[in-house]
């Protein structure tokens, strides 16, 4: 199993309950790009991430992906349908090589019923995304495209981002930070509400004040701080 991230919610769980999770489920493996949940199906098991990383979207009316989360290792995926029993509000889909529990509806009901207590961690993790999702939508009063942009390189070098050694150049010697998530500019366009031109464009910008350096399938954060106030 992968480091899970912090304040996912197989992190928060006790030894005991995520071992009940576990003999209530199967672990399957997804191949890259592979869809394991798609919107509008019934919401027939949910899962849990153990190792990689998925992005959960929805398909826009005029075409192309809406990207609404990048989701890592420990996160439930799923359970808002199971535990409403309506149609899934998005699709999932893996963004790298995916191992995953995977619970059925009933028993993962069956579950929460036993354990009271994973109730109110997912009713914390359900308000924390709500919480989200509220500020997400204020950036796009407040932030253009280049803005809207540092704030998801933000998030992704916090999240995913591991210590690089900058060798040559401006600052050779330096800590910067390698963001390990591969997206492309067509998903980092859907993430943030713009097109694939303004997000290049916005990418110039930020590479032309040193802040990044991006190439094939790299992006490495020069300066955190700077994207940070830039976000603001």
């Amino acid at each position: 199993m992968s480091a899970l991230e912090p304040g996912s919610f197989l992190a928060d769980l006790t030894r005991a309950e995520r071992e009940d999770l576990e003999s209530r489920g199967r672990v399957r493996a997804f191949d890259r790009g592979a869809t394991l949940f798609v919107e509008g199906e019934d919401p027939g098991w949910v899962a849990v991430l153990l190792k990689g990383r998925v992005k959960a979207f929805s398909y826009r009316e005029q075409g192309g992906e809406a990207l609404l989360a990048v989701r890592g290792p420990g996160a439930l995926l799923g359970e808002v349908a199971a535990i409403d029993g309506l149609p899934r509000s998005a699709s999932v889909a893996a963004l790298e090589p995916v191992r995953a529990l995977a619970v059925t509806a009933d028993e993962f009901m069956a579950f929460l019923q036993t354990h009271g207590r994973v109730s109110i961690v997912i009713m914390r993790m359900l308000c924390q995304r709500w919480r989200d999702a509220d500020r997400k939508r204020a950036e796009f009063g407040m932030f253009d495209a280049t803005g809207r942009v540092a704030q998801r390189l933000v998030e992704l070098a916090e999240r995913f981002g591991v210590p690089y050694e900058r060798r040559s150049g401006p600052g050779a010697g330096g800590q910067s930070v390698r963001i390990t998530l591969n997206l492309s500019q067509d998903e980092l366009a859907g993430w943030v509400g713009a097109s694939r031109e303004a997000v290049s464009k916005a990418l110039r910008t930020l590479r032309a004040h040193g802040w990044i350096e991006t190439g094939r399938r790299r992006l490495i954060v020069h300066d955190l701080q700077a994207l940070r106030r830039h976000a603001r």
